[in-house]
């Protein structure tokens, strides 16, 4: 225990101090975190937090541990630390961007999925969908729920790349592809992003399209509307305000000719 809290506590260096801090600060400009709400995350003084943001302090290896596990991303970039490596069934392939259950918890809830739906211009179509660690394929799995169109239900894999900076939800059968993008959590638990997927039309018809879709963590959604949410009902102007801000702040651009 004693060589471990040796280990834990030991100081980086400055360079490695200086890359830490600019990662971080890029980080919560992409997610418009605040710094108080990072310090709560990570369990660490807003103190102690502004300190080794303004290289007032150097950082420790267990201050950076928790800055990653409450993020998702690696910081250590050019730090080398003896330590014992991760099992075999606790790392993504590269495929989904190599990352470590520990690193990606952050991800794991329910979710209650908006996007327009493609039938009704007014209306929302809304689902649940959970994020959770699935040890058989050693990555983060997506399944889909409580949609009024079942047999459109999907289960997925979820990559998460540290270069992009985005979530990706994809399912690949039999040749198909159906890819969601979506930003990193916003501090209340939010993603947003595109879906590109297929339309179905009269009989065997199929048509690409691509539109805004948003997660939300359930626990923010006291009563919840599911299915084909229509403008009369109580959650509509909520719905419809998050799809809103996909396109406005904006988290996805949408082009035209």
């Amino acid at each position: 225990m004693q060589t471990q809290d040796k280990l834990t506590d030991k100081q980086l260096s400055d360079e490695q101090s200086r890359e830490i801090a600019e990662t971080i600060r890029e980080e919560l400009a992409r997610r418009r975190m605040s710094r108080q709400a990072l310090a709560e995350q990570a369990k660490l003084s807003l103190s102690t937090l502004e300190k080794v943001l303004g290289g007032r302090r150097p950082f420790t290896l267990a201050t950076t541990v928790r800055l990653e596990q409450a993020l998702g991303v690696s910081l250590r970039k050019s730090v080398v630390v003896a330590a014992a490596p991760p099992a075999a069934n606790d790392v993504a392939p590269d495929s989904l961007g190599s990352y470590a259950h520990r690193a990606v918890t952050w991800l794991e809830d329910v979710y209650i999925t908006l996007r327009p739906s493609f039938g009704d211009k007014d209306a929302i179509f809304a689902y649940r969908t959970e994020i959770a660690w699935e040890p058989k394929v050693a990555s983060l799995v997506f399944r889909e729920g409580e949609r009024t169109d079942a047999a459109y239900e999907h289960t997925g894999e979820v990559a998460v790349p540290h270069q992009s900076g985005f979530i990706y939800l994809v399912i690949i059968k039999h040749g198909q592809h159906r890819v969601i993008t979506v930003s990193r959590p916003t501090v209340s638990g939010e993603m947003y992003g595109i879906i590109s997927t297929l339309r179905a039309g009269p009989g065997s018809q199929l048509t690409p399209i691509a539109a805004p879709i948003a997660y939300l963590p359930l626990r923010n959604i006291p009563k919840p509307s599911l299915g084909r949410v229509a403008p009369e009902d109580p959650n509509h102007a909520l719905y419809r305000q998050h799809l809103r801000r996909t396109v406005e702040e904006p988290f996805a651009l949408f082009l035209t000719l």
